[in-house]
């Protein structure tokens, strides 16, 4: 895996991380952050009623809830997640998003 590092010119600036993916209608917008053999940070901007569609990851993931409110079903359960809040999914655990509002969020996969 190729490491990187994506913010701006220099990447010590303070940032706000929701303003680092836009909204596009009926769309998801995803822009990675930080990419390295330990893990993944990145932004994801969510049209009402879009989502991800039910699947597994090999790895736990945290997902910080930027703006906005989403349904997060994991292993068949669903959770509402609004600004502020963050849920972890257990890695191989079957888990779905869907956005309850246009929502953004900060998703971290540890491996």
């Amino acid at each position: 895996m190729k490491e990187k590092i994506t913010r701006t010119d220099n990447p010590t600036d303070v940032i706000k991380l929701k303003d680092l993916a836009a909204y596009q209608e009926h769309s998801v917008v995803s822009r990675e952050i930080i990419r390295k053999p330990s893990g993944t940070m990145t932004v994801f901007a969510f049209d009402q009623g879009e989502g991800l569609s039910e699947h597994i990851a090999p790895f736990d993931a945290a997902v910080y809830i930027l703006e906005g409110e989403a349904e997060i079903t994991i292993d068949k359960k669903p959770y509402s997640v609004k600004e502020g809040e963050m849920i972890i999914m257990p890695a191989q655990k079957p888990h779905a998003l869907k956005a309850t509002t246009k929502y953004k969020m900060l998703l971290v996969m540890i491996k």
